[in-house]
């Protein structure tokens, strides 16, 4: 009696997805690079276990100059979509840190694979996530990955650390004043004058906030072209390496660069920087110009005068009618108004001035008067950049401007009146579209 053909066997097809990646961008524009090299171990890999049931899926996941440090990889992401979407069943790499060399990292990556029914399979080291012995050996081979990486870590930052000691330069951007040749520090004799002159200019005013004004108003900016704000320049006054020292961590070591400060221009600076900020700023503003000086009356037609009052270390700016003065308050029904409120609702109003058509078509009037060749749009440009350049100009350059621009302010119960000089915008026109304006700033 003849035996029954025996059924064969049906392998279910798995869709293999291959993934690589290289660290390093090095060698990644090579006709034949590790990341080659890596696709043709998986696909050979794949290829052998043809039997039962594996084939390549068409689409190619690979990153190239990426840390294994991090699941941000334009290549990973694609392929974690891919596997959310059911069409891959089966990824293949050389080895386990190809797909991340953190356990965390990688633990995440496990919990999506076991979610989708995914196995995972490494070529140079043979195991299957599906199985606890797979697992165990996968969680020892990322522990000492991990421990080597960390390793190298700590063996660099200790050769960097004994490097900042010996006073070099370890790279990164260079502090403003200095330029790197041959991984040195070397000073930069035009950008190291601005330095000088912010230090010495800072020991006359002592406020980081009106630098940063005149250092807008000469156009000194950073190396990359940026504007110095207040904050940047605090920077600077605090950055050692300016005294020829180099600094890690909190501690600081005699640099191999020449310094640009000497230490007692330092000193004096940072004896500035150590008295309180709040005092510093009421001295500032106690020396700042008022804006409406001469320029500001009651609805009696009595002058209001610049004054202030201190209440512990905060100066408080106030205008005060002279009727006030003279004959006591409740003279004058508006008798004192804070400088800072007043003086910013003029700078309101000026600002929209200057938008006005008629205003600009009175300022080309007048500044033809005296230079025939300025068009109406010459003197709407010049009206226009004035806006923005406004809080670039320090203190003593507002006031000559407001001075130039205000014939009058009145001040009364129902608000502020704000009289122009249509002159004055016209000579304002001219120095915009000159260049001068600012030039005494």
């Amino acid at each position: 009696m003849t035996k029954p053909p025996e059924k064969s066997k049906v392998v279910r097809k798995l869709r293999c997805a291959v993934y690589t990646r290289k660290s390093s961008e090095e060698g990644l524009e090579q006709e034949f690079n590790s990341l080659h090299a890596q696709r043709e171990a998986c696909e050979a890999y794949i290829a052998s276990q043809r039997s039962e049931g594996w084939v390549l899926v068409r689409d190619q996941y690979d990153d190239g100059g990426i840390s294994g440090g991090t699941l941000e990889r334009p290549g990973l992401k694609r392929l974690l979509e891919d596997i959310e979407d059911g069409l891959v069943d089966v990824v293949v790499v050389y080895k386990i840190d190809r797909l991340s060399r953190s356990l965390a990292d990688f633990a995440k990556l496990v919990e999506v694979f076991d979610r989708n029914r995914v196995t995972f399979v490494s070529v140079t080291q043979s195991f299957n996530t599906t199985t606890s012995m797979g697992r165990l050996t996968l969680n020892i081979l990322l522990s000492f990955a991990q421990f080597e990486r960390e390793v190298t870590a700590e063996r660099i930052r200790d050769k960097v650390a004994a490097s900042r000691k010996k006073g070099m330069w370890m790279g990164g951007v260079p502090p403003f004043g200095y330029r790197v040749e041959n991984r040195k520090l070397l000073v930069d004799e035009e950008a190291a004058a601005h330095v000088r002159w912010i230090f010495a200019r800072f020991l006359d005013i002592g406020s980081c906030t009106e630098l940063a004004r005149e250092v807008g108003a000469r156009g000194i900016r950073t190396p990359r072209g940026n504007r110095i704000d207040k904050k940047y320049i605090y920077r600077m006054l605090s950055n050692r390496a300016y005294i020829g020292e180099a600094v890690h961590k909190g501690d600081s070591y005699p640099g191999e660069h020449e310094a640009i400060i000497d230490r007692e221009m330092w000193d004096r600076v940072h004896t500035i920087l150590q008295e309180s900020p709040r005092k510093r700023a009421a001295r500032t503003r106690a020396d700042t110009p008022a804006l409406l000086k001469g320029l500001l009356y009651g609805p009696d037609g009595a002058a209001f005068s610049p004054t202030h009052t201190r209440k512990g270390d905060r100066l408080y700016r106030y205008y005060v009618s002279q009727t006030v003065l003279k004959h006591g308050a409740g003279a004058c029904p508006v008798g004192r108004v804070p400088a800072g409120e007043i003086e910013a609702a003029v700078i309101d109003q000026l600002r929209a001035v200057f938008r006005q058509p008629e205003i600009v078509a009175g300022t080309w009037k007048s500044a033809r008067a005296h230079a025939a060749d300025i068009t109406e749009a010459d003197a709407r440009s010049a009206l226009q950049r004035l806006d923005p350049l406004w809080d670039e100009f320090f203190p003593a350059e507002q006031a000559r401007i407001v001075a130039l621009l205000v014939e009058r302010v009145g001040v009364g119960t129902n608000g502020l009146n704000v009289r122009l000089r249509m002159d004055g915008l016209g000579g304002l026109a001219r120095e915009m579209l000159s260049g001068s304006i600012g030039e005494a700033a």
